[in-house]
């Protein structure tokens, strides 16, 4: 299956923070950019950062019920191989970025077993990334 990249474009309210923390934690490749906004190659997909007043989501997240954790919502990440979702936790780990949820393996030798973990950035965007080691699991119901 071949996926084309996606774009996403979110709203940070103090861009200079946001670029630090997306190209140093991540050591994501900056593109396009001015003062108002940042395009980051974002595991292959197009991220841009926008700058953008605080919204509600930012000041305090909804939360869902997910495995006896509140996942916070909304929220958006990478399907990440199971290799590099250990290396980028390393990383996050190593950069003490706080976690909301710790990374960890979800529905443990259930349907649709995947490792996760949530933060926010610094703007309070919540990301989670994950990684199946059956892939084909992604959608499994």
């Amino acid at each position: 299956m071949s996926l084309r990249p996606f774009h996403l474009a979110i709203p940070v309210y103090d861009v200079p923070l946001a670029r630090t923390f997306y190209r140093d934690v991540f050591g994501l490749e900056e593109g396009r950019s001015c003062e108002q906004w940042v395009d980051f190659n974002f595991f292959g997909h197009q991220l841009v950062i926008h700058e953008h007043p605080k919204t509600s989501s930012q000041q305090s997240a909804n939360t869902n019920a997910v495995d006896g954790h509140d996942v916070p919502v909304p929220h958006f990440g990478v399907v990440l191989e199971w290799e590099q979702w250990q290396a980028l936790a390393d990383k996050l780990k190593h950069a003490n970025v706080e976690f909301v949820i710790e990374p960890y393996v979800r529905f443990k030798g259930q349907v649709g077993e995947q490792a996760t973990m949530f933060f926010f950035d610094p703007c309070g965007n919540a990301l989670e990334f994950k990684a199946f080691k059956d892939l084909g699991q992604l959608f499994a119901k």
